[in-house]
C-alpha cells in the first residue's frame, strides 16, 4: 500500500509515518518503480503499535526500547511490565507538578480582584518571584 493508505489504515497521519522512518521506528519504506514509498501490513501493526504507544506518552527512546520486546518473542514480560511502571511513575509525577501549579495559581487568582484597577497580586508575585527575592 502507498502512504497514503498505510496512514489511514494505521490512524497515524503520513507525516507521523515519514517521521518514525526518520528516527528508525520504523524501517524505510520500500519503493515501487515509480519511487513511491510502498507499506506492508507488518507496517501498518507496528504503525498502530506506535499511535498507540504514543498516545499513552511514551517518548521516542521508550517507544524503541517498547518495539524491540514486541518483535522479540523470547523477551520477559517484566521488562515491558517495568518499562510501563516507570514511565507511569513519571506520568504520576508530572500530574502531581501539574496540579500544584494549578493550585498555585488558583490561589493567586483568588487574590486578584478582576477589577478595572491596575493593581494585580498576580503579576506582582511573578515579579517578585526567585532565588533572588530579598527577605
Amino acid at each position: 500500500m502507498n502512504i497514503g493508505e498505510a496512514a489511514a489504515a494505521s490512524g497515524v497521519s503520513a507525516k507521523m509515518l515519514r517521521y518514525y522512518e526518520r528516527v528508525g521506528l520504523l524501517a524505510p519504506a520500500g519503493r515501487s518503480a515509480a519511487g513511491y514509498r510502498r507499506y506492508a501490513e507488518g507496517d501498518v501493526q507496528a504503525l498502530r503499535f506506535l499511535r498507540r504507544a504514543r498516545s499513552l506518552g511514551f517518548s521516542v527512546a521508550q517507544m524503541r526500547e517498547l518495539l524491540a520486546l514486541w518483535r522479540d518473542e523470547a523477551r520477559a514480560s517484566a521488562d515491558v511490565k517495568r518499562l510501563a511502571l516507570a514511565h507511569a511513575a513519571a506520568l504520576e509525577q508530572k500530574a502531581r507538578a501539574i496540579a500544584e501549579m494549578s493550585s498555585a495559581l488558583r490561589h493567586l487568582a483568588d487574590r486578584c480582584e478582576g477589577d478595572g484597577r491596575p493593581h494585580c497580586p498576580i503579576l506582582e508575585e511573578l515579579a517578585d518571584a526567585g532565588p533572588a527575592r530579598a527577605p
